[in-house]
């Protein structure tokens, strides 16, 4: 009988969930895998593979996280040995130094190179990156890093949308909770659906979420445009979302040619206008579903959609969620309810 060792690597200002999450979903898979290896309700005399899982860090605990809480780690780099079926990184604000250190990072490439598998959680993928565990791989991270990994690591693919990627035998995911998102795939993989279902249903989950992790993050994470006559566009077109904000109006407003205008808030903004104007339209429709109970035909036309069909469009497209998916997971106002049929 030969374990599923399972190791989390930490370090000081790690994010707690990071942790926690997908180590509570591989506690729950090792429980019900040895019940099913011993037939009973009890799991006793099980001979099922148990599940081990430690906490490893560069030196002796306790490791504070991010908010406070601290660990103790299962063991250190310099104790850490034997085979190892899953190695994840967690993410957090520590991550950046943790890659700094030189023992550490070179401790988890070894492991990496020896391991079944490979993982990240949230930022936890600039560790990996460090290790050159991902050039020439399609990768995530948190939304908000998602352009620092790419920048910092030009041989590595940054999809900024999934929750979680598999490319081979390394797994990464998106911010925070998508860690549970990506440990429950895990258990999937190892032990099958109905397992993944059965932890997701205790963890009041879902087992494979809607979306990508746009629907969380902000849409219009421009940068600002240095030039004044874009930042008044910018500021115009946020007060004017039903009106036309083709390029040509756009161009007139700000005073320039539409090839030059073009060309230059693309450069200053890094987005098309037409990309910019429809992020403003999805980020307007987005609260309007969050905060209040407007209709889906009024929200369309409100944000300058036109249309319920265009407005569906759009977010399937950018959000990756229908308007009435993304309604039902973020309002803090119900939704309206159809109107009753008229009495004949």
């Amino acid at each position: 009988m030969t374990s599923r060792r399972i190791v989390f690597a930490v370090y000081p200002g790690f994010q707690i969930l990071d942790l926690t999450g997908p180590h509570e979903v591989f506690t729950n898979a090792g429980r019900l895998a040895a019940v099913a290896g011993a037939g009973t309700e009890t799991g006793a005399g099980t001979g099922a593979a148990p599940t081990v899982i430690e906490v490893v860090a560069a030196g002796p605990g306790p490791i504070e996280s991010s908010g406070g809480l601290a660990v103790a780690p299962t063991l250190t780099v310099a104790q850490a040995a034997g085979p190892v079926d899953t190695l994840v990184a967690v993410g957090g604000p520590g991550v950046q130094r943790a890659c700094r250190d030189r023992e550490f990072v070179d401790w988890f490439a070894a492991t990496a190179a020896a391991a079944r598998r490979t993982a990240s959680v949230c930022s936890g993928a600039f560790l990996l990156a460090e290790a050159g565990l991902l050039d020439g791989r399609r990768v995530v991270t948190h939304w908000s890093v998602c352009a620092l990994l790419a920048e910092r690591y030009p041989a590595v693919t940054v999809d900024p949308d999934p929750i979680f990627v598999r490319d081979g035998d390394v797994w990464t995911s998106a911010g925070v909770t998508a860690g549970i998102d990506l440990a429950l795939a895990m258990v999937e993989a190892d032990h099958g659906p109905e397992m993944a279902r059965t932890i997701a249903r205790h963890l009041v989950m879902f087992v494979q979420r809607p979306g990508g992790q746009a629907q969380f993050s902000t849409q219009l994470a421009a940068q600002r445009p240095d030039r004044s006559p874009l930042r008044e566009v910018l500021d115009w077109i946020a007060d004017h979302l039903r009106d036309d904000l083709t390029v040509p109006v756009l161009a007139a407003r700000a005073g320039m040619s539409e090839r030059n205008f073009t060309r230059v808030f693309r450069a200053e903004t890094g987005r098309t206008p037409a990309a910019y104007v429809e992020g403003a339209r999805i980020e307007a429709a987005r609260r309007l579903l969050e905060c209040t109970g407007t209709t889906l035909d009024a929200v369309a036309r409100t944000c300058g959609f036109g249309t319920v069909e265009t407005l569906h469009r759009s977010f399937k497209r950018r959000v990756r969620v229908t308007p009435g998916e993304y309604r039902r997971h973020f309002a803090t106002v119900a939704p309206p309810r159809p109107a009753a049929p008229a009495p004949r």
